[in-house]
């Protein structure tokens, strides 16, 4: 049955008591999710600390030779990407500064992507590019939380075709993206929020041991 309107002053609203309870929940919440977050990080660590140094060794060697390195991903892969694209070129930490390391992300050009998605298909956006701009010696950084984005693994079959070194990115099993990459950094995760933070926590930490093998 509908009822009119309370009468002024008789406006119901949530009392103190539900308040502080909706806060507590909220924050407990939020303090799991953060938690939980820092215990993949932790399992990220004793996982993939060796790979992660293999990994930044091989960047270090191809940029010294006068290679350079390119990434690619989607959504919030291609997020991280560009991020860590940024990171070579800029630096890690203004603080520190240093001549800029030649990185790429295959992610930004929209009237490439557009163009080539709109008359050839998406799966081969990034397969095009390192055909085209890849060089013998240059490495390439394949991101995807699942491991199995066609893109992605297209662009690795691309890679290895032209003698281009293969670092995968991935979760928890590594997808088809393990079989297709030297080296493979797969966090030990299924869930994708906490397989991206880990992500980019592995690319800081691989940007800072180039920095250091290259004497920067």
């Amino acid at each position: 049955m509908d009822t009119g309107p309370p009468a002024k002053g008789q406006e119901h609203s949530p009392g103190p008591k539900m308040s502080v309870a909706m806060n507590q929940t909220a924050s407990s919440d939020i303090e799991a999710l953060l938690l939980t977050s820092a215990e993949v990080k932790k399992a990220t660590a004793a996982h993939c600390s060796k790979a992660a140094f293999s990994a930044a060794e091989l960047i270090a060697h191809s940029i010294k030779n006068g290679g350079k390195l390119m990434l690619c991903g989607n959504g919030g892969s291609a997020g991280d990407a560009q991020h860590l694209a940024a990171e070579f070129v800029a630096t890690l930490d203004h603080q520190r500064p240093r001549s800029g390391l030649p990185a790429l992300a295959l992610t930004t050009d929209t009237s490439f992507i557009t163009a080539y998605s709109n008359d050839f298909g998406f799966e081969g956006i990034f397969a095009r590019q390192v055909e085209t701009m890849g060089q013998s010696g240059d490495v390439l950084i394949c991101i995807s939380t699942s491991g199995n984005s066609k893109n992605v693994l297209s662009a690795a079959q691309a890679a290895a075709q032209a003698d281009i070194a293969v670092i995968g990115m991935t979760g928890r099993d590594g997808g088809m993206l393990a079989q297709q990459s030297n080296i493979c950094l797969a966090v030990p995760s299924d869930v994708t929020m906490h397989i991206q933070e880990s992500h980019i926590a592995l690319g800081h930490a691989m940007t800072l041991a180039v920095e250091k093998l290259l004497g920067h």
